[in-house]
């Protein structure tokens, strides 16, 4: 299982660093890299998850922000969102605020968090592909953004000390971890006592079993990992959270969501 585990996480890797070096180059958007190729497909052939069929290009990418937040950031930025949602939408943030990203890729949602939390507040970014972060650095500085640091990492083992942040979001990235326990257990980690998550990432309704999913998308392609709607919940409540939600905002194949999940991790005490 283990081999197994380190294959795909390569797989992701491979992937989202070609689409960072496309963006770099200024040839093609990361989407259309991450949903170019059909080798990258399930076992099954199926299109829909990579093939350029458009039955889910529509759930994934800078479409999903407004004109305004697209407005407020490098072009390469945008060009290199790849989520399924926008966690600005539940996040929630506030000036003087902390903020972890995971999987921050070409950092989009970290360069938006900075400027809602204002100089007083700072917004870090944890990605493992090192074209990613070479891109997200390029557009923090053409960003002019100071309350901003980028840092290699895995979403599995985030390089940030206990109650370093109030805020953790993330965006169509947890599918992609072979170790999703250990990512929730991480979240809870790094928060501040009463500090909560905003996450943006493909969810699948309950009654699909893990076969259901791969038979409607590949794992690089944000699908064949998805956990349930039952399981995000169940997996969020055994890291210690509280207050769950998991809200369905569009599909992004057969039975299969983008969804806004929010937690709350306990104020110290509670």
């Amino acid at each position: 299982m283990a081999d197994l585990s380190n294959e795909t996480r390569e797989q992701v890797r491979a992937r989202y660093a070609a689409a960072a070096t496309a963006v770099t180059r200024g040839d093609r958007n990361a989407l259309d890299v991450v949903d170019a190729d059909q080798s990258c497909c399930a076992p099954t052939d199926n299109a829909s998850c990579c093939g350029g069929t458009g039955e889910v290009d529509d759930a994934f990418g800078a479409a999903l922000y407004s004109a305004d937040e697209q407005g407020e950031l490098p072009a390469e930025a945008v060009a290199a969102s790849l989520g399924c949602g926008n966690p600005m939408m539940v996040a929630e943030l506030h000036e003087g605020e902390k903020v972890l990203d995971l999987g921050s890729g070409g950092g989009i949602d970290v360069l938006l968090s900075a400027r809602r939390v204002g100089s007083t507040g700072y917004a870090y970014g944890v990605d493992m592909t090192d074209e990613m972060l070479d891109l997200a650095n390029a557009n923090k500085a053409k960003a002019g953004a100071t309350n901003v640091e980028f840092l290699k990492g895995t979403i599995e083992d985030v390089p940030l000390p206990d109650g370093a942040v109030d805020v953790v979001i993330s965006n169509c990235v947890i599918n992609l971890s072979t170790d999703k326990p250990a990512v929730l257990t991480e979240m809870f980690r790094v928060l501040v006592p009463g500090g909560r998550i905003g996450i943006s990432d493909v969810v699948a309704e309950d009654h699909l079993t893990p076969a259901d999913r791969a038979e409607r998308g590949s794992y690089v392609g944000c699908i064949a990992g998805a956990l349930s709607r039952g399981e995000y919940l169940d997996g969020l409540a055994a890291a210690g959270f509280i207050g769950a939600e998991v809200m369905f905002t569009h599909q992004a194949a057969d039975g299969m969501h983008s969804a806004l999940i929010r937690a709350v991790k306990p104020s110290a005490g509670a």
